[in-house]
């Protein structure tokens, strides 16, 4: 048995079924938890939103990165198309 540091559930959980590091979601109070020890097992409240935050600052950049290849490589289209037209 584990107790989650949220809620304060008793949430049961077989030392042999989890490694160190293993996530897991608390059936009571739904949060996100990482096995700290197995044994006896402990759990610790993982904090998503730092993660979140990194992962969508990366997405960010590589869309930037990623729209600013379509407008060049659009642009080059164009001129080659102009070009045909002009002759």
């Amino acid at each position: 048995m584990a107790t989650c540091p949220e809620c304060d559930a008793e949430i049961e959980i077989d030392e042999f079924d989890v490694d160190k590091g293993d996530l897991i979601s608390c059936p009571d109070c739904g949060s996100n938890l990482e096995v700290t020890t197995t044994s006896p097992v402990e759990l610790e409240a993982v904090d998503e939103d730092d993660d979140d935050d990194d992962d969508d600052d990366d997405d960010d950049v590589k869309d930037d990165d990623d729209e600013a290849e379509v407008d060049d490589d659009d642009a080059d289209d164009d001129d080659a198309d102009g070009e045909d037209w002009e002759e």
